[in-house]
């Protein structure tokens, strides 16, 4: 089932050593129906670093910065009660096209 949920992610470079990024959900629409939220787990040094987002129409975005990169856990809670795990390792990206050392 859980072939069904991919994390996307979208990132700018913001500064020397800082990024904005996003993460989402992606599916088939029949599919994101069936999340009632997702819980985005991020690396420790974050504050509040459980993240619970609800809004199904920007596909459970979370949108924050950083200067690292780290691997995110999203939870999937589906509306009948079975909850999903899925990873992303998070990717930044400079100016110039190039990957961001971790």
């Amino acid at each position: 089932m859980s072939g069904e949920f991919t994390i996307r992610q979208w990132d700018k470079q913001d500064g020397e050593d800082w990024w904005k990024w996003a993460v989402w959900i992606e599916g088939r629409d029949e599919a994101l129906d069936r999340i009632d939220f997702v819980e985005w787990i991020l690396h420790s040094t974050f504050p509040d670093p459980i993240r619970k987002i609800r809004d199904r129409a920007s596909k459970f975005r979370l949108e924050t910065g950083g200067w690292g990169t780290f691997r995110i856990v999203g939870c999937l809670h589906l509306k009948d009660g079975q909850d999903i795990k899925l990873y992303h390792d998070l990717e930044l990206h400079c100016s110039d096209g190039t990957q961001a050392a971790g």
